[in-house]
């Protein structure tokens, strides 16, 4: 009765003071989660800043063709479609502290070595002419670390989103959960509301250049920030902890014997095709996908998702490439994020009234209606 009062009056504090399913260890206060949400919001500035200007830097980069930019596309894509769940099995197996550690590295490095490299390509603009190996290099070299950006930031999205906010929301009211995450999407959209409007108002009136390295300075000077923050709330959760160790002794436990690895595998299983094919990293993956039950409406809803237009990186690019400076597209790009910021405000109000399956239906419905008329 006290954790459905502390939700209407929209106390979120009282709630996680309560005790976790019972254990009585201690739970994080305000302080902790104000630290998950400040630590969320740099690392998606970051990201949001290089979503929205990759695709003004490769117009810049190659003028009058969207090549770079349809390239730089099918290249971010293709890694996340192809890596990435080699990236949920490494975050199933690594602590969350060394996915913590290897996520902000790789994230951060990876926009420090984009942000040069475009920075180089827009300061020397004849290189094309002059050096054009040097030239292929650097798009490459960009190329390469956006999409090793986008593998790391699904990595800091599956810790966070997937991992952290349901240990902390465990043993509490599912109210609670619906919380926190309607919070954690109210970041990410606000920091797609800001990012493009400061990012494309330093591109627009300072200089593409002076874009680039503001990109690349920020992710130095934020990462040791956003480390310190994560690893605070690890450290005052112990419910994090606790499932951290749980994970690794799973781990153990499916380790193979000495036996095991040193028998080989019988002559009928390796001609079995589903062996053969258990090769391919992602296979696995997607056979696990395949088997729940939300595959079928997961495809359903990507193929709804076909027929709408978003502010990615072509979009940006092909309104840049027809005269519309590069503010504008921003402030447009923050008006769309801000219908999503009403979602995540009226959402908790909806799921609480209709329950999680009607909130869904509904909202798919609305959608293709909208789509429709």
């Amino acid at each position: 009765m006290e954790g459905d009062a502390a939700i209407e009056g929209g106390q979120l504090a009282p709630l996680l003071g309560s005790r976790w399913g019972g254990s009585g260890s201690p739970v994080p206060d305000a302080s902790l989660l104000r630290r998950l949400y400040a630590g969320h919001a740099l690392a998606r500035w970051g990201a949001r800043m290089w979503e929205f200007l990759v695709g003004l830097y490769m117009i810049r980069i190659w003028p009058g063709s969207l090549l770079f930019t349809a390239i730089y596309g099918v290249v971010e894509s293709s890694s996340v479609a192809v890596f990435g769940p080699m990236v949920g099995t490494l975050v199933d197996k690594l602590t969350y502290l060394q996915v913590l550690g290897l996520w902000l590295l790789v994230q951060s490095l990876s926009f420090v070595i984009a942000g040069a490299s475009v920075t180089a390509l827009l300061v020397y603009d004849d290189l094309k002419a002059t050096s054009f190996p040097v030239f292929m290099a650097l798009v490459f070299l960009t190329n390469v670390s956006g999409a090793l950006a986008a593998l790391s930031t699904l990595a800091g999205t599956i810790l966070i989103e997937r991992e952290w906010v349901v240990v902390i929301s465990c043993g509490h009211p599912p109210a609670v959960l619906t919380g926190i995450n309607s919070v954690v999407r109210r970041i990410d959209l606000s920091c797609k509301l800001l990012a493009p409007v400061f990012s494309g108002l330093v591109f627009s009136f300072v200089s593409a250049q002076a874009s680039a390295a503001a990109l690349a300075l920020w992710n130095v000077a934020s990462v040791g920030l956003e480390y310190w923050l994560f690893v605070s709330v690890y450290n005052g959760v112990p419910a994090l902890a606790a499932e951290n160790g749980r994970r690794r002794a799973a781990d153990v436990v499916l380790l193979p014997s000495p036996e095991e690895i040193a028998a080989p595998p019988p002559a009928e299983r390796a001609a079995d095709w589903r062996t053969r094919l258990s090769i391919i990293p992602c296979w696995e993956s997607w056979v696990v996908y395949a088997r729940q039950d939300v595959a079928l409406p997961g495809v359903a809803l990507a193929f709804l998702y076909f027929t709408v237009l978003s502010f990615g990186t072509l979009m940006t690019a092909t309104l840049d490439w027809k005269g519309i400076p590069a503010y504008v597209i921003s402030l447009a790009r923050g008006f769309s994020a801000v219908v999503g910021i009403g979602a995540t405000l009226l959402y908790p109000a909806v799921h609480s009234w209709v329950s999680t399956l009607r909130t869904g239906l509904w909202s798919i419905w609305m959608q293709v209606l909208i789509l429709l008329f």
